[in-house]
């Protein structure tokens, strides 16, 4: 290359980078989802006024299936839509793959209390196993970009063909993570095949392959990972050698990495601004700690949680609100003041209870009110954030079984799926009022996306935008 054209090509590197430094991942006012949890990074829109009721029949403006198989929540950003999915590839022989330790026996799921109407699609249920025989068939490991208003397809791209070295939870996909945006690039994780970045039109920035997870009883991958300014913050809790490792958005290249005394954890980090600093929150089955996301310099840490961290912690009013709930329930506000370890500190612990908390789907907040599930259990909680009193439950959601979808709200409703195709709606209020109960045909694992007036919903096969017939 010639060194004038690639100081042309040096000084649009630098800008780029510039660009992508001056957005962040706060809240707009556009109707963007940037990423899974959405613009306030708890599930709740400010702006959205979605639908209430719907059905296969009713309150459809489009659904397209989707190929392969993804948990993924889909994500908005302007007029596109994007998601992550798994395509198994048609071989005329399975793909050699090298044979593995055979993994431990999965401990027996947990019994869970009868739910008071039965599940309408029962194979779906709870729990399931993991540990079999890694994968033969080849995967494309792909990006899709949807029109957000017309459901077609704009681009997709497969980031890598690969064969999984695990079997996965049999409830799990191989593209469970959710992929980020902030409108300048789109992060695509997928785990032990590596991490992506594109610009918003499909267009390859960088690469990176991390290595490989070894999963708790290979039930396989599923955190997503954070985007704030420059940097990309990966969480890589596994049976290895776990860490946290920020990147930068414009290179791909490491800023700094972190070690983890920490086992196998499906848990999205979430930065928080406070007091001049930046805090990246992650969860871990020993603790729950705190990071400079400058420097990756620890701040803070709290014991106390439970096993299988999942749930994406919440923040409100200064605090850090970390839930588990397997084998055991917890939920700490933890003061974003703390510093050092914390555990059992109640000058750093607003409040915390012990009997409620949820393993898979995260809460969300509204109006000062924390709605929380409890295990996978169609039972839900409505808590005071401030002081993590209960103002009403546990109580039982109608036709729901089990949750793996986290919860959303906008426009003074909250709205629950669950693996059967049901999504409850319920008023945002201290009482416990059910507006509606839908039902779609196939089960929902994916969170749900809030955009204007549309709810975007990610079925087993398809992906649905539900909008009222009479609204524009």
């Amino acid at each position: 290359m010639k060194s004038s054209s690639a100081a042309i090509f040096l000084l649009a590197f630098v800008l780029y980078g510039v660009a992508i430094a001056e957005v962040t991942a706060a809240e707009n006012s556009s109707g963007d989802w940037a990423n899974w949890r959405g613009p306030s990074f708890n599930g709740s829109s400010p702006s959205a006024k979605p639908p209430e009721k719907w059905s296969e029949e009713e309150n459809v403006r489009w659904k397209v299936a989707i190929d392969g198989k993804g948990s993924s929540s889909p994500i908005i950003w302007g007029d596109k839509l994007f998601l992550l999915t798994a395509v198994p590839v048609e071989t005329e022989k399975p793909a050699e793959v090298a044979k593995e330790p055979e993994a431990a026996q999965p401990e027996a799921p947990q019994p869970r209390e009868e739910s008071a109407a039965p599940p309408r699609r029962g194979p779906r249920g709870r729990g399931g196993f993991g540990g079999g025989a890694a994968p033969t068939t080849p995967m494309d490991f792909t990006v899709v970009c949807l029109d957000k208003s017309t459901g077609e397809k704009i681009w997709s791209t497969v980031a890598v063909q690969a064969t999984p070295h695990e079997s996965g939870h049999n409830t799990n996909t191989f593209a469970s993570s959710s992929a980020v945006t902030n409108g300048e690039i789109l992060v695509a994780f997928f785990g032990s095949r590596g991490i992506f970045c594109y610009d918003m039109n499909g267009k390859l920035i960088w690469k990176r392959d991390l290595g490989k997870q070894q999963t708790r009883n290979a039930f396989g991958e599923g955190s997503t990972p954070a985007l704030y300014k420059n940097t990309v913050i990966i969480p890589w809790d596994h049976e290895g050698d776990s860490f946290v490792v920020a990147l930068d958005a414009t290179t791909g290249e490491d800023l700094w990495k972190v070690d983890r005394d920490e086992a196998t954890s499906w848990a999205t980090p979430i930065v928080a601004e406070h007091n001049g600093t930046a805090q990246v929150i992650l969860n871990g089955t020993t603790r729950v700690r705190s990071y400079d996301v400058a420097t990756g310099k620890l701040i803070w840490e709290c014991g106390g949680q439970a096993t299988n961290p999942i749930a994406t912690p919440i923040i409100y009013d200064g605090k850090a609100i970390c839930m588990t709930g397997y084998r055991g329930y917890a939920v700490y506000a933890i003061s974003l003041d703390a510093k050092g370890d914390v555990t059992d500190n109640d000058d750093f612990i607003a409040w915390s209870r012990s009997d409620v908390g949820p393993y898979i789907a995260s809460a969300t907040l509204m109006n000062d009110r924390l709605y929380v599930t409890k295990s996978r259990d169609g039972v839900l909680y409505c808590l005071d954030a401030k002081n993590g009193e209960t103002l009403f439950g546990p109580e039982r959601l109608p036709e729901a079984s089990t949750l793996y979808s986290s919860l959303v709200g906008a426009d003074g409703k909250v709205y629950v799926s669950d693996r059967d195709g049901t999504t409850v709606v319920l008023e945002d209020g201290p009482e416990f009022k059910v507006l509606a109960v839908n039902q779609l045909a196939e089960g929902i694992d994916a969170s749900i996306a809030l955009s204007g007036n549309q709810l975007f919903l990610r079925t087993d096969g398809h992906l649905y935008c539900i909008q009222q017939a009479d609204s524009k």
